[in-house]
């Protein structure tokens, strides 16, 4: 038997952290210096802004966190990917990266 009622709420997982208010500078910085920058920098920029308009009419940072979240996640996916790009092996099977780290915010 347990001290918790059945009929009370199981607790939700804590939420992450918010991203440091340096964050979003800190990532244009490595992605300025990755060999993706020509690319990857343009696209950064298009998402801090869209994120920027929406915390604007939502009154929240969410969107701003998420942004710097999904960027975290790619610049520390990178090597990876990069590693088996380069192994050769067959990705004919692959999902699409939304489909693993879910849509962009």
């Amino acid at each position: 038997m347990t001290s918790r009622p059945e009929h009370a709420p199981v607790p939700s997982p804590a939420p992450s952290p918010a991203p440091a208010p340096t964050a979003a500078a800190q990532l244009l910085v490595r992605i300025r210096a990755d060999r993706r920058a020509q690319q990857w920098v343009p696209a950064f920029e298009q998402d801090w802004a869209k994120a920027l308009e929406d915390s604007r009419h939502s009154y929240s940072l969410t969107p701003l966190h998420d942004v710097v979240r999904a960027w975290q996640s790619r610049l520390s996916a990178a090597p990876s990917v990069d590693a088996f790009v380069a192994s050769g092996k067959d990705d004919s099977d692959g999902i699409a990266l939304e489909d693993a780290l879910g849509a962009r915010p």
